[in-house]
């Protein structure tokens, strides 16, 4: 007898369960305490087989009955339903385990010994901030061009258009890991190109003229801030080199009596090929790294954090010198600017013949030191 909506929902079991069968081996399973569950008898391969379509109420009659459909179909067609059922359910898994996210992450992980540190936590706070919310659930390999686009275009319509740009780069060479690693066939970031608004590129503001950079070097002379700070500020006019690499330079890497720094170059960190900078010091140099060493000598770092003598310097010193011309040269990257600019175009004077060799200057960052030091005369 064909069951309908009503029988199965007053349908209840004795002390023994109860079998009601709905036509084309459709039956409900209905156990003692009233739990009802949906079964599919069939044959496949000379064998008898039981399929489970769900449990009543969450599974109607009426899907009951789609679901059996289904199955019947694909016997028709010689597949096994129970063997689809596991293996689809295997296949939601294996994209679960194979999520944007859990790729992305994977990826991370391969780059971070090629990275500086500082490189590598910003990647991934872009990522966790601004495309895992969105993407980082869907499995790799059935991401759309679309799905990605929504995402960046969130990200540049806030006004963040390199952030967008650099999210899009990213999602590429994600897909490019997951293809390598067999979780996709295919990478839509190419389709996207010129999908997203270019940003207005704008120049680090530096000094170019002369005059200016006498003006920045009283500016420093006259900074009443902190020791440490004041000598980081006295020293960057003599080494040309990035704010985060004067941060955390390190005790270990210097060395006074030869005058010389040598360090790994942060943006160009690898396992492979490390390439190390070297920075001949002046002698005004050497008197304030001897100076400050009496204070932090004994840290790892040049110019420890206020906080935590374990960890170096933040960022925010920069935004602690307050007067704008040395906020103007030392925030963002513009001491390469300054030297193209004024140092190539300002040969230093000549040196007195007994010089010592680092007296000489004879690299590029031992002559910006010198010529640092002219226009500071010429200036004040």
């Amino acid at each position: 007898m064909v069951l309908t909506a009503i029988k199965v929902k007053t349908a209840k079991s004795t002390d023994k369960p109860l079998k009601l069968s709905d036509g084309g081996g459709l039956y409900i399973f209905i156990q003692p305490n009233d739990s009802k569950y949906w079964r599919l008898a069939y044959r496949f391969d000379g064998k008898q087989k039981t399929l489970a379509l769900g449990v009543y109420p969450d599974v109607s009659l009426l899907d009951a009955r789609e679901r059996r459909d289904e199955a019947r179909k694909l016997l028709a067609a010689g597949t096994d339903p129970g063997m689809n059922k596991k293996a689809t359910k295997a296949a939601g898994v294996t994209r679960a385990a194979n999520s944007f996210e859990v790729v992305a992450r994977e990826w991370l992980a391969k780059m971070n010994p090629e990275w500086a540190d500082t490189h590598h936590s910003k990647i991934k706070t872009l990522l966790e901030n601004d495309v895992f919310p969105w993407l980082g659930g869907r499995p790799i390999a059935d991401l759309t061009p679309m799905e990605i686009l929504a995402t960046l275009t969130r990200i540049s319509d806030r006004g963040a258009k390199d952030t967008a740009k650099r999210a899009q780069q990213n999602c590429g060479a994600i897909f490019r890991f997951a293809i390598q690693t067999g979780r996709a066939q295919y990478n839509p970031i190419p389709d996207l190109r010129g999908a997203l608004p270019t940003a207005i590129g704008k120049h680090f503001p530096a000094i170019t003229e002369p005059s200016q950079v006498g003006e920045l070097l009283r500016a420093i002379d006259g900074f009443n801030g902190t020791f440490i700070v004041k000598c980081a500020l006295l020293l960057s006019p003599f080494f040309f080199v990035r704010p985060g690499e004067l941060r955390q330079a390190r005790w270990a890497d210097f060395d006074l009596d030869k005058g010389e720094w040598r360090f790994l170059v942060s943006k160009t960190k690898t396992t492979e090929a490390p390439r190390i900078h070297i920075v001949p010091l002046a002698n005004q140099a050497v008197l304030i790294l001897r100076d400050l060493h009496a204070l932090t000598g004994q840290d790892e770092f040049v110019f420890p954090g206020a906080r935590s003598n374990g960890c170096a310097m933040s960022d925010a010193w920069v935004m602690s010198a307050t007067c704008p011309p040395v906020r103007i040269n030392l925030s963002g990257n513009p001491r390469e600017s300054t030297a193209a600019c004024i140092l190539h175009t300002n040969p230093p004077r000549d040196l007195p013949s007994d010089s010592s060799s680092a007296d000489h200057f004879a690299a590029p960052a031992a002559q910006a030191c010198a010529r640092a030091s002219v226009l500071s005369i010429e200036t004040s």
